[in-house]
């Protein structure tokens, strides 16, 4: 079934619905988060298997900040751990660990778990896995503005420089395809500040299951689901 598949080259997911995986089963909003990290390594896996080059998860946005103090310190304790877990089993299957938003705010010891996870897969060439931590799409393309500013302001560039592929090349996702595939689990349909850049052509998938839930079957649904699609990128 796999092989009749079109992959898609690059596929972005909304990790979304943790809290209320933990709350149906009355356990405490860290077991989902911990249920949905684990779920990610499945899928990520996964993912690589089925030949999909990038993957790129929404983990911790900008907005987050403002969830209670406890939830903050769990997600940034359990994204410390997952690095130094994942890296090493991402090293041994060939998965590229990059991430995506500002990390210079965190701290020195979270910013060490994210840098020590990207330099030991640097080399790995199956699956690219972008985590957007600390990101938001608007942020994103404010970042990329400054950066352009900076290059007009010390004459490097000139305002007739200043296109699509420029701003493109000063995103996160530099010399990477825009998603084909938008997943979002947990009933939302929204992209909630999510690649606002990058997902104007692509097709979107939403589920009611919470993403600790959503299943590699799951996934090959959408990816079933994203076959379908008559993708005309404003042509006819």
């Amino acid at each position: 079934m796999e092989n009749d598949l079109n992959i898609p080259q690059h596929i972005a997911i909304i990790m979304d619905g943790n809290r209320r995986w933990a709350r149906a089963r009355g356990v405490e909003t860290k077991e989902g988060h911990k249920a949905g990290a684990d779920n990610l390594e499945t899928i990520a896996k996964y993912c690589n298997k089925l030949g999909v080059k990038y993957l790129t998860v929404y983990a911790f946005s900008t907005e987050n900040w403002k969830r209670s103090k406890e939830e903050v310190s769990a997600l940034m304790l359990l994204l410390k751990n997952y690095l130094k877990k994942f890296s090493k089993d991402a090293n041994k299957d060939n998965i590229k660990i990059k991430i995506l938003g500002d990390i210079e705010t965190l701290e020195p010891g979270l910013k060490k778990s994210i840098q020590d996870a990207v330099d030991r897969t640097k080399n790995c060439t199956g699956l690219t896995l972008n985590i957007a931590f600390n990101y938001g799409g608007r942020a994103e393309i404010t970042h990329a503005a400054k950066i352009i500013a900076e290059k007009l302001a010390n004459k490097e560039i000139e305002i007739k420089d200043i296109n699509e592929d420029l701003l493109s090349k000063n995103m996160y996702t530099e010399n990477q395809p825009d998603p084909d595939l938008l997943i979002r689990p947990g009933g939302e349909q929204r992209t909630s500040n999510f690649l606002a850049w990058q997902l104007v052509y692509s097709e979107f998938y939403f589920t009611d299951k919470y993403w600790p839930d959503f299943s590699k079957e799951d996934l090959l649904e959408a990816i079933k689901v994203f076959n379908k699609r008559n993708r005309k990128f404003g042509g006819k």
